[in-house]
C-alpha cells in the first residue's frame, strides 16, 4: 500500500511503477480500499479503475499499442481535457517549446489559440507571412496543408505550421462573412518583429505601435515617449492584433502611465500562485492624454494593459472587444525530455474583473475598416474661381506633392492613411478632443 500511496503522490514521474502495479490491481480491483481518509480512498479507488482500463486496452486493443504510447495519449487526454491550453509535450513538442523561447525559427508568424473548440487565430504578427499573406484575427483554421485540423492540439498545430524557413504550407481558413472557405499558400520564414515603434501625427500626437510583449518593450516604450514628450500633446497605444507576451512587461508599460494602485492579480488554486502586481509611482513618465485601440486580436498582456488603463481611468479604449485570453500557465518538466504545461490561475483587472472568456470591451467600439467619403462634384473652391491668389508654391516655381512626400515618410502618418483605418481616425479625434479639454 505504501507504493500505491507513492505513485498517487508522484504519478507523472512513476510510470514504470503504475506499469509494474497494473496486474495486481486487476486483480484486486474489486476488494474494498483501506485508507485513512474517505478522500484518500476515492483517490486510490480513482487509480485502481485508471489502471484497470489501461491494462484492459494494453491487452485488447486491435492497434497494439506499447504502454508508453497508451500512457502518452492518456496524460494528452487528461491535460487537453481540463482547458484549451493545458497540454502534455513529449520529446518533441517540448525541444520545439524551448527552440520557440531561445532562439530563431521558420513559420508563419501567427499566435493561435482554441475558441468553441475550433484552432482561431488570435492575431498574425505584423510584417510576417501570415501577416503579408492575408491572415486575419478570428480566423478559423479548418486544414494544415491537408491535414484537418480537428480534435488537434494547438502545439500540434504549431509543430505542423513551423518549418524550414522558404518551405511552403497551405492554410484552409473559415472568416466570418465568407460563404466558402479561403486557401492560402505562405512560405515561412525566419521570424523577427519589430515590437515596438512610433510615428508622428499632426506633428503634436505620438502614436506608438506595440507588435508584441518580448522582454525589451516597456524599455523601448520609455524611450519613445521620453525622446518625443516635449512636442507631444497626447499618445494612442495601438495594441492591435498583438497576441500577448511577457507579464512583467505588460505590469511595466502600464506603469509608465499610472502611479499607484493594482494593475492586475492572479488568483489560483494554490494561495501560493496568487500574486497582485502594483504600480510605482517612480516609473510613471507620463500624464498626457491617452487613447488605447485594441481588437479581437489583442490577447492576453495586451488584454492586461489595455483592461488596467481602462479600470484606472487613465485612458479611453476604443476598437472591438478582444480575444479572453485571461488564464496563467506554467510549464512544469516531469522528465529531463518531457513535461506538461498547465493553467494555474486566471487574471484579475483592477476592478476585480475577469478578462478569461470575456475580453476587455472598448469604452468606445468601432469597427475595422476605412472612412466613408462622400464627395460633392458640385463644390466651388477658391482654386476654381477665375482671379484665385496664386500660393506661395507656384510663385516659386512650381506645386510640391506633398501627398508623395508624407507616404514616402516613415516617421508620420498622413491624413490618407488616416482614411484607410477608421479605428485609428476615430482615436486621432478622441485624442483631439481630450487635448482640448486638458488644455481648459
Amino acid at each position: 500500500m505504501k507504493n500505491i500511496k507513492m505513485m498517487v503522490v508522484g504519478f507523472a514521474s512513476a510510470v514504470a511503477v503504475t506499469v509494474a502495479l497494473s496486474t495486481t490491481l486487476l486483480a484486486k480491483s474489486d476488494a474494498p480500499v483501506v485508507s485513512e481518509t474517505s478522500v484518500e480512498a476515492s483517490r486510490l479507488q480513482s487509480l485502481a479503475k485508471f489502471t484497470k482500463v489501461l491494462g484492459i486496452v494494453e491487452q485488447y486493443n486491435v492497434d497494439g499499442l506499447s504502454i508508453d504510447q497508451l500512457i502518452d495519449k492518456a496524460l494528452q487526454g487528461l491535460l487537453s481535457n481540463l482547458d484549451a491550453h493545458s497540454t502534455y509535450m513529449d520529446k518533441q513538442s517540448y525541444e520545439s517549446l524551448k527552440t520557440q523561447t531561445d532562439g530563431e525559427f521558420g513559420g508563419l508568424g501567427i499566435t493561435v489559440g482554441m475558441r468553441d473548440n475550433a484552432l482561431t487565430v488570435i492575431a498574425p504578427i505584423e510584417g510576417t507571412p501570415a501577416d503579408k499573406a492575408g491572415i486575419k484575427a478570428g480566423d478559423i483554421i479548418l486544414k494544415i496543408n491537408d491535414k484537418s485540423t480537428l480534435s488537434m492540439t494547438i502545439d500540434d498545430a504549431v509543430g505542423i505550421m513551423r518549418g524550414k524557413p522558404k518551405t511552403p504550407i497551405d492554410l484552409t481558413i473559415v472568416r466570418k462573412g465568407e460563404a466558402d472557405p479561403l486557401k492560402f499558400h505562405i512560405i515561412r520564414d525566419i521570424i523577427t518583429v519589430e515590437s515596438v515603434y512610433t510615428r508622428k501625427i499632426d506633428n503634436n500626437v505620438l502614436y506608438i505601435r506595440v507588435t508584441s510583449f518580448d522582454k525589451k518593450v516597456a524599455a523601448d516604450v520609455r524611450t519613445a515617449i521620453k525622446k518625443n514628450a516635449a512636442n507631444s500633446n497626447g499618445i494612442i497605444l495601438d495594441l492591435r492584433n498583438n497576441p500577448g507576451g511577457l507579464l512583467d512587461q505588460a505590469v511595466e508599460l502600464t506603469n509608465l502611465f499610472v502611479g499607484e494602485g493594482v494593475i492586475v492579480s492572479q488568483k489560483g488554486r494554490n494561495k501560493a500562485d496568487d500574486v497582485s502586481y502594483s504600480a510605482t509611482k517612480s516609473a510613471k513618465i507620463t500624464d498626457l492624454p491617452l487613447v488605447v485601440l485594441v481588437n479581437e486580436g489583442s490577447a492576453s498582456a495586451s488584454e492586461i494593459v489595455s483592461g488596467a488603463l481602462q479600470d484606472l481611468k487613465r485612458g479611453v479604449v476604443v476598437g472591438e472587444k478582444t480575444f479572453g485570453k485571461g488564464s496563467v500557465q506554467v510549464v512544469m518538466p516531469i522528465t529531463e525530455t518531457e513535461a506538461i504545461k498547465l493553467t494555474i490561475a486566471r487574471y484579475y483587472l483592477p476592478s476585480g474583473r475577469t478578462i478569461q472568456a470575456v475580453g476587455v470591451i472598448p469604452d468606445i467600439v468601432v469597427a475595422s475598416g476605412e472612412v466613408k467619403k462622400h464627395e460633392n462634384q458640385f463644390n466651388i473652391k477658391e482654386s476654381d474661381l477665375k482671379k484665385h491668389l496664386e500660393s506661395e508654391l507656384q510663385k516659386d516655381g512650381g506645386m510640391i506633392d506633398v501627398t508623395e512626400v508624407n507616404a514616402s515618410n516613415k516617421t508620420i502618418i498622413t491624413p490618407e492613411q488616416l482614411d484607410k483605418d477608421i479605428q485609428l481616425k476615430e482615436g486621432v479625434d478622441i485624442i483631439k478632443a481630450l487635448i482640448i479639454v486638458k488644455g481648459k
